[in-house]
Parts: C-alpha cells; structure tokens; sequence
C-alpha cells in the first residue's frame, strides 16, 4: 500500500497535478456477471473463454483493470483521474476481492487435495 501511495503522489508529481486528491469516479458495474450467465444460458463452453477475454478488454480497454488488488484499489482512491475509483466503493471492493481469494483457496485445496491411496 505505501508503494501504490508513493506511486499515486509521484504520478501526480510528474504530471503536476495536486498530489493530495481523492477520486469522485464511482465505478460498479454487472458486465461480467453479465456475460458469465449469458454464455451459461446460450453456450456453457464458452464461460472460460469469456471470462478470460472480458478482464483482457478490462485491461487493455478500461482504467478499471478489474481491480484484483486492494492495494491497487486503495491507490487509486486517491487519485481525480481517469484511473481513479470513489473512496466510498473501496471498502465493497476489498471485501469483494478478499471473499474471492478465500473462495478460490478453498476451491484450489478441494481441486487439488492430496489423494490418500492404500
């Protein structure tokens, strides 16, 4: 987190812009769920596919990059640009990122348990 700061206030050095600022951009938004329950409906196979090519428009095409870190998320909170998210939405954020590290350990250790054999 005081790496995504410094980067925030250097950025903002570099640009001259205020180096303290917060964000007004709210950002939210259904799109990938969206487009995981229409490949279910329609075509099941093509989910992974998708998925993986809605977070690669995400990053190539959005400030958004999904936003899979909360150390990203809270830098960015703190920056009025084109990159930045609203301080209100972080906290959803981070809990939304930390419930979907959780859900794929638990996910990954039940994949990949060790199997116990005779």
């Amino acid at each position: 987190m005081l790496g995504g700061l410094a980067g925030v206030w250097m950025a903002h050095l570099m640009f001259e812009l205020p180096v303290w600022q917060f964000s007004i951009t709210e950002r939210s938004g259904l799109g990938l769920l969206l487009a995981i329950f229409g490949c279910v409906s329609r075509r099941p196979d093509s989910v992974p596919y998708a998925v993986g090519l809605y977070i690669t428009a995400a990053y190539w095409f959005t400030a958004s990059t999904s936003f899979a870190n909360p150390a990203v998320t809270i830098a960015r909170s703190l920056s009025d640009t084109f990159a930045g998210i609203a301080p209100a939405g972080v906290a959803a954020f981070i809990v939304s990122q930390l419930a979907g590290m959780l859900a794929a350990v638990i996910l990954s250790r039940w994949l990949w348990r060790e199997r116990i054999t005779d």
